[in-house]
């Protein structure tokens, strides 16, 4: 559940800080208070598309956080998740915070450690189910149905699906590729010719990676032979001419070696001495030799300069290093081998094809069982769930109706082999027609709650916020729908922004938003009703702006009945 929530220089908010119970809490102050504000900090927090605009204005960054206490359970899908991204989880409680600066860049973390959006909308779709106006208008979508009803089937339908998926992608690519291949004779045939110089080319460079390396060293040893040649001889004669510095070094060993025995420190030094006499006569040696084998030869300069514009070339054609032509060298004598045998190349690709579809068609009946058997259950539970919604005349029904496919991918749907959409009657004796094209807007608030009911228990999720769904709802319907979002709540954790009077009845916790002007700028706050401020509250929601005492009295009605239905 969501325990504390923080919000810093959010839009008209300079600063928040709420603490929250398990249970219903209501939210309602007057419109452009700053309700909705605060679901959008919320949607923000667990991986909402972020703004600029959300900053403060004459602010640096907006900052939210949140204390979400998490289920203790290791194999809960949240601890698994948190797991795999690296995060430490303590005292079975989390901390997510985002900070969006005024140039639009947004920073997430999670227990402090950093996280990416995608990441955050993972955590968070097991925190926090925000459902708004716009999942009214994904019910107004039929495309959309289909996802809808793939949420209710858990794992087992997200694994089939998961299989179908990656056949149907599968299965595409090498549509896809066997359209490449079966291009006209004329284009096969100048790509054959361009590959075959290409490789040509390639082959008659002999190519050695550690070539390039060595001809770079010797051309830096051509371009410094001089300073090279005297800077060398100088050294040489340093140390070996007239032997004086070597035979000095062992005029001084001999010294020290008729010393030996007299005293034991003389053994350490005497043994080093003589280690490094020997190394330096043997790189006295070395450096001669090398010397001896120094010259210059102008011939192979220039070829040392030929192999490398040579190479210079291929890379400029082929590729940055020289293993990177190589590589091309690779992929394109490949192609031109699948070229040469292009007709058994179609045939290997068909023959793959061909397996695929078969694959994919058994994925795909497999999907369309699954979600039968779902669709039964979802109409079940909606039907039942809107009678006590008092729509009670009302027939909800999911359709599925298969998609015709042929051996072409591209009848195929990615989603499946079926076409999902809810459709509706309200009227008996009326036919069932598309949702969209018959239902009110209160009727489709109360068939979302329907689903979200019935949803609930398959997300797993811990907090459920409902962003003003009961519009275009009243009277007993919004007292239905009061109980009902109760109903969620129990032993669980839901907000509801409502201007339901009959909703905000039914809170365990009553928040209050309102804004007030100070020095020219608008700020938002929040408290907690309770007693009489509750009262007060509902009375406003009943009759406006004008109280009297008889809308108190309806109030105090209005919070008894809620009471008595709570412990019923």
């Amino acid at each position: 559940m969501l325990a504390e929530l923080r919000i810093e220089n959010f839009a008209i908010i300079e600063k928040l800080t709420i603490s929250f119970n398990q249970g219903l809490t209501v939210i309602t102050g007057e419109t452009g208070a700053g309700k909705s504000i605060i679901i959008d900090a919320i949607s923000l927090l667990v991986g909402g598309r972020g703004s600029s605009e959300y900053v403060r204005h004459g602010t640096e960054q907006a900052d939210i956080e949140a204390l979400f206490e998490i289920p203790s359970d290791p194999e809960h899908s949240l601890n698994v998740i948190l797991k795999e991204f690296g995060i430490d989880v303590q005292d079975d409680m989390i901390i997510l915070r985002r900070t969006i600066h005024k140039n639009g860049k947004s920073i997430c973390r999670v227990n402090g450690r950093l996280v990416t959006i995608s990441q955050i909308r993972e955590i968070g779709q097991y925190l926090i189910d925000v459902h708004g106006q716009h999942e009214h208008q994904e019910l107004m979508v039929a495309d959309l149905h289909i996802k809808l009803l793939d949420r209710m089937g858990g794992e087992h339908l997200e694994t089939v699906k998961k299989t179908y998926t990656e056949l149907y992608d599968k299965a595409l690519a090498i549509q896809k590729e066997i359209e490449k291949w079966s291009k006209n004779e004329q284009e096969a045939a100048a790509r054959l010719d361009l590959l075959g110089f290409q490789i040509q080319e390639i082959e008659a460079a002999h190519l050695d990676p550690e070539e390039e390396p060595q001809l770079l060293e010797e051309r830096q040893r051509f371009a410094n032979f001089e300073k090279l040649f005297k800077g060398l001889n100088r050294s040489y004669g340093a140390l070996n001419d007239d032997h004086r510095t070597l035979d000095s070094f062992r005029e001084a060993l001999f010294e020290m070696e008729t010393l030996m025995g007299l005293d034991a420190h003389l053994d350490t030094i005497y043994e080093n001495m003589s280690n490094s006499f020997y190394l330096l006569e043997e790189q006295v040696h070395q450096l001669s030799q090398y010397i001896d084998e120094l010259e210059y030869d102008p011939s192979r300069v220039d070829l040392v300069e030929a192999r490398l514009d040579e190479l210079n070339h291929l890379k400029r054609k082929y590729g940055r290093t020289i293993e990177e032509v190589l590589s091309y060298y690779e992929d394109i004598k490949k192609e031109f081998d699948q070229l040469t045998d292009r007709d058994l190349t179609i045939g290997n690709l068909e023959k793959q094809y061909k397996e695929l579809l078969l694959s994919l068609n058994q994925a795909g009946d497999a999907l369309t069982k699954i979600r039968q058997e779902e669709a039964e259950r979802l109409d079940e539970a909606i039907n039942r769930e809107l009678k006590d919604l008092y729509m009670e005349k009302a027939s909800f029904k999911v359709s599925i109706q298969p998609i015709e496919v042929t051996e072409d991918i591209r009848t195929f749907s990615r989603h499946g082999k079926e076409r999902v959409e809810f459709l509706i009657t309200t009227n008996p004796g009326e036919p069932l027609k598309p949702l969209s094209k018959i239902a009110s807007g209160g009727e489709l608030s109360r068939i979302m709650l329907a689903i979200k009911s019935h949803f609930k228990s398959y997300r797993g999720t811990t907090s459920i916020i409902f962003d003003e769904v009961d519009t275009g709802v009243s009277g007993r319907v919004a007292q239905a729908m009061g109980e009902k979002i109760y109903a969620l709540s129990k032993g669980s954790q839901v907000f509801c922004i409502t201007h339901l009077p009959q909703v905000a009845s039914m809170a365990d916790s009553h928040l209050y938003i309102s804004k007030e002007v100070s020095d020219n700028r608008t700020t938002t706050s929040v408290s907690e009703l309770k007693g009489e401020e509750q009262v007060a509250e509902l009375a406003r929601m009943i009759s406006g702006v004008e109280m009297t005492d008889l809308t108190k009295q309806h109030a105090k009605e209005l919070l008894e009945l809620a009471y008595k239905r709570k412990r019923e």
